[in-house]
């Protein structure tokens, strides 16, 4: 059966509840499309994170032939101040704050940002310096961040 945009979506929120919720951190889904997807409890900032998630359900080829990869867009003028980036076919989570956006995505047009991870390790790495295979985000792994942003 094929999922539907929504249905991805909805599956990635739920991700990333179950794993904050397994490190204490409570959280909650808005019922209105804000650009904000789950308020978290922050117990040691005293406060609500506000969680904008972005799921894939699996890598797909990069331009339809080239090496596999998970890609997300984020608008620059999301009011989050967190990022959850969720790839269901592993079932994994990376939290980047609002601030990191702009210096790890790896291109900007039309006021959005494009974030995008290389999941083959033989993927080439790019010109400018940044960052796609996914060995070189490990330290923004949820399991990895949780504590120190939350």
């Amino acid at each position: 059966m094929k999922l539907t945009t929504a249905q991805i979506g909805r599956a990635g929120e739920l991700l990333v509840q179950e794993q904050l919720l397994l490190y204490g951190i409570e959280s909650a889904p808005l019922t209105t499309d804000t650009g904000i997807d789950l308020m978290a409890n922050s117990a040691r900032r005293n406060d609500a994170v506000m969680i904008q998630v972005k799921a894939n359900l699996r890598p797909k080829s990069g331009g339809g032939k080239g090496t596999p990869a998970l890609d997300w867009w984020v608008p620059d003028d999301s009011p989050a101040e967190m990022f959850a980036f969720v790839d269901l076919s592993t079932n994994r989570v990376w939290l980047v704050t609002r601030e990191e956006i702009a210096k790890l995505a790896q291109q900007y047009a039309s006021g959005r940002y494009h974030f995008f991870i290389a999941t083959d390790p033989s993927a080439a790495e790019r010109r400018d310096g940044k960052a796609v295979h996914d060995y070189t985000f490990q330290g923004y792994l949820l399991e990895n961040r949780v504590r120190r942003v939350m």
